[in-house]
């Protein structure tokens, strides 16, 4: 089982450019030691009997029909909600001097 010692705590911290209390070390190596011994129990669990319950390659997301529809008046609907507007063109506040 690999051990978190304090020399990788302090690699861990300046990669991930967090700043660990010095009051607070000591826990976060044993919270960490004792993460790492979970995930190693895990590690040894033999789960070559079981199938995958769920892949994400057999997903699909239901498709709608991709009808056409001839909305003639779409562009002026589309305008009414623009605060400024000009026959079939937005007006914006010029940024720009």
């Amino acid at each position: 089982m690999k051990k978190i010692d304090e020399n990788l705590l302090q690699r861990l911290q300046t990669l991930s450019m967090i700043q660990i209390k010095d009051e607070n070390r000591d826990r976060i190596l044993e919270d960490l030691n004792k993460f790492l011994e979970f995930v190693d129990v895990l590690d040894e669990l033999d789960i070559s009997s079981y199938a995958a319950t769920y892949s994400p390659i057999e997903a699909s997301a239901p498709l709608r029909k991709d009808i056409p529809q001839n909305q003639s008046d779409i562009g002026q609907k589309i305008l009414r909600n623009a605060p400024k507007s000009e026959d079939d063109f937005f007006i914006v506040p010029k940024i720009i001097e």
